[in-house]
């Protein structure tokens, strides 16, 4: 054994010599968002990640939520999947990419049936765009909406609000009305909960306002800085050879200024306010910039990424897995030894 640790130091210490030309650093990459205290808290054991979170009127077992992603493709089954056994073992909530496919048919049923894995103590959110909430309600089969809700035993609808993507989008619909008009007409309809979201611009002060006023579950940011599905649109549009550049691919919000617009609302004691749950999302790189977010949300809040998910899951469970572990891990290092900062 002696040997063994021995053998183990000296190469330790070789490394240290052969890499410290790589590990220079400068002053200026500090990360100053926070405080770090190294002197009042012991490592966390590796099943030692949990920051049990009441979202939703449920309980996960740590603030991060799997955002919605892909609906109706071949694909779909076993990324979903993978997500969903992700969900179950380490308590996280789960949104559902596009369930359009299941307004007409059951033929994709199995992509997106997954309630039995996730179990009941969960949150599992279907999701439907504003483009065909708005047609369901002008032929008067909102039903439809109601039947997927029971078919997938889903808690609720995620509405997902895109009318920069259907813009680009070669076949993209078009709103007949502003979505708010959809939203509220659909609330005075449905008893389940709604959250609604954008799909990678985020949203300007009016417009989380005017959600905030509404009796949403939540609010998903979908801010700007991750998947930017406008420019993805153009990238898409075979009649564009050259993938002509439009300036309005580029506008939007980042998560960080829209948690200052809610915290500002939430902040003035306006009165209406109904909605103080978020889930923060759009361009959340590491479990450290969530941690950030969710500890300076004066709601309730969550943390939510989509593209690493997706990611981590084509490859399979066991990269996953890990994907996972590593974050959770990495929030509760982030509880143990940083402060944010005040500003």
């Amino acid at each position: 054994m002696t040997n063994l640790n021995q053998n183990s130091s000296d190469q330790r210490k070789a490394d240290h010599i052969a890499l410290t030309e790589l590990a220079q650093t400068k002053a200026s990459s500090v990360d100053s968002r926070f405080d770090y205290e190294p002197l009042f808290s012991a490592h966390p054991s590796l099943d030692e990640w949990r920051r049990p979170t009441e979202f939703l009127g449920k309980t996960l077992k740590a603030p991060l939520w799997i955002s919605s992603m892909t609906g109706g493709t071949k694909e779909a089954l076993t990324i979903n999947k993978n997500l969903a056994q992700v969900a179950r073992e380490f308590g996280l909530g789960f949104g559902l990419g596009s369930c359009r496919s299941l307004l007409e048919s059951n033929d994709r049923l199995g992509d997106f049936d997954f309630r039995g894995v996730i179990g009941d103590e969960l949150p599992f959110y279907a999701n439907l765009g504003i483009a065909q909430i708005e047609q369901l309600q002008v032929k008067k089969e909102t039903s439809k909406i109601h039947n997927l809700i029971e078919k997938l035993k889903v808690d609720g609808l995620i509405i997902h609000i895109n009318p920069l993507q259907e813009w680009f989008q070669p076949e993209g619909d078009r709103y007949q009305k502003p979505a708010l008009e959809t939203i509220e007409s659909l609330l005075n309809e449905v008893s389940f909960p709604v959250i609604v979201k954008e799909v990678g611009q985020g949203m300007g002060p009016r417009s989380l306002k005017a959600l905030m006023k509404l009796p949403l579950a939540a609010i998903d940011f979908g801010a700007f800085g991750g998947t930017n599905f406008s420019k993805m649109e153009l990238l898409r549009d075979v009649s564009d050879e050259n993938h002509r550049e439009d300036g309005l691919q580029f506008v939007g919000h980042t998560a960080g200024e829209m948690l200052s617009h809610v915290n500002q609302i939430l902040d003035s004691n306006e009165q209406g306010i109904k909605c103080r749950s978020f889930i923060i999302s759009g361009g959340i790189r590491s479990a450290l910039q969530g941690h950030e977010l969710v500890s300076s949300c004066l709601g309730n809040a969550v943390y939510a990424q989509a593209k690493p998910f997706l990611d981590h899951a084509r490859v399979g469970i066991e990269d996953l897995r890990k994907f996972v572990l590593d974050q959770l891990l990495e929030l509760e290092m982030a509880k143990r030894f940083l402060e944010i900062r005040a500003n």
